[in-house]
């Protein structure tokens, strides 16, 4: 069966928090067009402050994703992992993986806040939203609402 995961990573700097530069990076899209090719393939997208928030992507293995995948009886079981552990906010309490029947997709995202080695540089937070589908699937099938959505953003102060 085929599996599609487009992963979109937003980083940013506390310069990001507040006023234009966080309506900017709150304007980023979650679901954007799947490049030309056929599945399985991680369509990975990064956007960052520096860059005022432009997409640019690449294309990837399914290895190099951070979500658990597996097929089983005709359904897929999604689980994105928690990385890296040290990691703001705690997630002491995870949602249950996702299992999709084909022809169904889910979009499950994740934040983070991390200190710079000893504590040198500011805070940088991170935002992952993955996008997964099960079976074919069209170039804008992410840019629609997603039939299961899973919020696991908490806060970061």
């Amino acid at each position: 069966m085929e599996i599609t995961i487009q992963w979109i990573r937003t980083t940013w700097t506390k310069e990001s928090r507040g006023g234009a530069a966080a309506t900017l990076r709150n304007a980023a899209p979650v679901g954007l067009l799947l490049p030309h090719g056929s599945a399985p393939f991680v369509h990975m997208v990064r956007m960052h402050e520096d860059h005022g928030f432009e997409p640019y992507d690449s294309r990837e293995d399914l290895s190099k994703v951070d979500v658990q995948l597996r097929e089983e009886e005709g359904r897929l079981r999604v689980f994105p992992k928690v990385q890296p552990l040290f990691a703001l906010p705690p997630r002491k309490r995870r949602p249950r993986a996702v299992w999709l029947a084909p022809g169904q997709w889910v979009r499950w995202q994740l934040n983070y806040r991390f200190s710079s080695a000893m504590g040198i540089r500011d805070w940088t937070y991170w935002l992952d939203t993955f996008n997964v589908a099960y079976g074919p699937v069209n170039a804008d099938v992410f840019l629609s609402q997603p039939p299961v959505s899973i919020d696991e953003r908490g806060p970061l102060r």
